[in-house]
């Protein structure tokens, strides 16, 4: 898997949760919360979730993966 993969892979799992933008986030929550949803979902199931949110809330879906995006760079950039 390359690490822009990766990357990807992290941010559905950042997605996928129930954090918000507003809410304060350090790069352990962000880690924690990657960590977590990634075993419990597994790559597949990831991509479910994404898939249902996109069909589910679209016009909001892509505001929330860029920040999903900028969020998890931030937190593995260490």
């Amino acid at each position: 898997m390359s690490g822009e993969e990766i990357q990807s892979l992290r941010a559905e799992a950042l997605f996928v949760s129930d954090l918000q933008r507003s809410d304060p986030l350090s790069p352990d929550d962000v880690r924690r919360t990657v960590s977590e949803n990634v075993r419990r979902y597994g790559l597949r199931g990831l991509a479910a979730r994404v898939a249902e949110e996109y069909g589910d809330h679209p016009e909001t879906a892509v505001g929330r993966m860029c920040w999903c995006l900028c969020a998890v760079e931030e937190a593995y950039a260490a």
